[in-house]
């Protein structure tokens, strides 16, 4: 009687470890989100994690959708600290089916980080971030040619 309860719980705990494993490695979804790093924090009462914030901007003048998402390397931590503040490219995986916050308080989790040094405004429209610093005031900023002259 014994060692089948015992079996029997053995059971149970290998199908329970199972669960979390899979759900670990299998993912509902991935993709990439760009946008500007604005809160970043390792936070929890028992189960710390790194949980993020990140500012989704479509088109100038619209409001802002924020994108939340958890970071459990380390060393993608150090990356998206190092970037906020700065526009980024996110690449996350969706995990489902985790049923505790002790894994992270979102369901994206961050795999990776690239800087994005240029703005798309619309289909086809990209505006480069300035890298260099600006040319000094003296500096002619536009140059006008000469109106045609007219005939008659």
């Amino acid at each position: 009687m014994l060692v089948r309860l015992l079996a029997a719980l053995l059971v149970l705990v290998l199908l329970v470890a199972a669960y979390f494993w899979l759900a670990l490695q299998w993912s509902y979804s991935s993709g990439e989100r760009a946008g500007w790093v604005q809160k970043f924090s390792k936070k929890g009462w028992i189960c710390k994690t790194w949980e993020g914030e990140l500012a989704l901007v479509s088109l100038p003048g619209s409001s802002v959708e924020k994108f939340y998402f958890t970071v459990h390397d380390d060393a993608v931590a150090r990356e998206v600290t190092a970037a906020t503040g700065k526009r980024v490219t996110l690449h996350y995986e969706e995990k489902v089916g985790l049923p505790t916050s002790c894994f992270g308080e979102t369901r994206h989790f961050v795999t990776k980080v690239t800087a994005t040094t240029d703005i798309p405004i619309g289909p086809g429209v990209v505006v480069p971030t300035p890298q260099a610093p600006a040319a000094p005031a003296s500096a002619p900023a536009i140059a006008i040619p000469p109106a045609p002259a007219a005939s008659k």
